[in-house]
């Protein structure tokens, strides 16, 4: 198979002015640009601009396959949304990454796979994905437990993708819901090549999820508390064709008071992907 790279870049909190699309431009002739998209395909040669630049200014997710077997996905929140030193305790060398830039936090996911079979559709898997950003922001974390496992998940193919050491390495919090994931999860663990049998070991120490953040009646009460002042914030906000970052503001804190996290003590990796062979074989 000849050399294939796949881009695409979404702008979902707000379009894109034109000016910022002329300036998108300059980094791609052929390119499909729209107000709230950015894609291309790449046959030979290479992408001429920086997919950490673009994230940082213009766009909030990010996807990028190559048939020599890397899956990637940037995801950039709103830091007021997302507590970086929580996110930070999912990061795994750099597989799993977190960076700042301004009030946003950006999240830098990637799966490699030398070996493995190529996936068709796998290019049409970010707008599958990109809800996860919401869930994130109303305090779900299991997206970021699925990087932390998709990481090291990749032992599993790969012998030499940890030191020895790393085994003895402790599971962040688990969180509430691995066992009943989102349709957003199910894609996001799809495309980082997430284990069935490690997410069925995984979800062994995950509680049900509540269901407060799915409840209609505790968003219209807080809809309701809102002081005059935030909703019309929030009514601006929207009137600017900021309407996904209002839902993401909204749902905040409507999860589980306390996390929903498990109570059993971390797991180290080993343990994890021991259970997980015994669990196939």
């Amino acid at each position: 198979m000849s050399e294939y790279q796949y881009y695409e870049f979404l702008a979902v909190d707000r379009p894109l002015t034109q000016a910022e699309q002329d300036e998108v431009r300059e980094f791609s002739s052929r390119a499909r640009i729209t107000a709230t998209s950015f894609v291309n395909e790449y046959h030979w040669g290479d992408f001429r601009g920086d997919p950490g630049h673009l994230m940082r200014h213009y766009y909030d997710a990010h996807l990028y396959l190559a048939n020599w077997g890397t899956h990637r996905i940037m995801l950039r929140m709103p830091s007021i949304l997302l507590d970086p030193a929580i996110a930070g305790k999912y990061c795994v060398d750099d597989r799993v990454t977190l960076s700042v830039a301004s009030e946003h936090l950006i999240i830098d996911i990637v799966s490699e796979d030398e070996e493995g079979d190529w996936e068709e559709e796998a290019e049409d898997s970010l707008a599958a994905i990109v809800g996860v950003r919401a869930e994130l922001a109303a305090g779900d974390l299991r997206p970021l437990y699925l990087a932390w496992l998709s990481a090291y998940g990749a032992w599993e193919r790969d012998e030499d993708a940890f030191d020895e050491e790393d085994e003895d390495l402790r599971e962040p919090p688990v969180p509430a819901g691995l066992g009943s994931l989102t349709a957003a999860q199910r894609a996001l663990a799809d495309f980082l090549r997430v284990d069935t049998d490690l997410l069925k070991v995984a979800a062994e120490a995950s509680p049900p999820r509540s269901a407060g953040r799915d409840d209609s009646g505790a968003l219209a009460a807080r809809i309701a508390g809102l002081p005059d002042g935030e909703k019309d914030r929030l009514l601006l906000m929207a009137a600017q064709d900021q309407g996904a970052r209002v839902k993401m503001e909204l749902l905040r804190g409507l999860g589980d008071p306390d996390g929903g996290f498990g109570t059993e003590p971390g797991r180290t990796v080993g343990e994890l992907l021991d259970a997980a062979a015994l669990r196939r074989q």
